[in-house]
């Protein structure tokens, strides 16, 4: 593999970044729940990872403010659009495969 300057890695993962982004936006039909339980993530811990890396950098965001960037509307707006009450299955499978604290 090539050597990557810093500033050649940044922008590609940025890059990627935005991709996910869009593409989450574009799948609206899946779920956080089904995200959580197949991969352990979703669109809210991408949205709490960016306000972390923000914060980080000494810029204050709110929650309401980085989910706004990864759901590209407010969030209450996505919600009341788009999200669908979780089934039995899917709770179930969340309750098996969430993190123990």
């Amino acid at each position: 593999m090539n050597e990557l300057s810093q500033e050649q890695r940044t922008a590609f993962e940025a890059a990627a970044f935005r991709r996910l982004v869009t593409h989450l936006r574009e799948r609206s039909d899946v779920q956080n729940i089904d995200l959580m339980n197949l991969a352990g993530f979703c669109r809210n811990c991408l949205s709490n990872w960016y306000r972390e890396a923000a914060e980080a950098s000494g810029v204050a965001m709110s929650k309401e403010e980085s989910r706004e960037i990864v759901y590209g509307m407010p969030y209450d707006e996505w919600r009341e659009r788009y999200q669908k009450d979780a089934s039995v299955e899917q709770k179930a499978a969340f309750e098996r495969n969430r993190p123990k604290a």
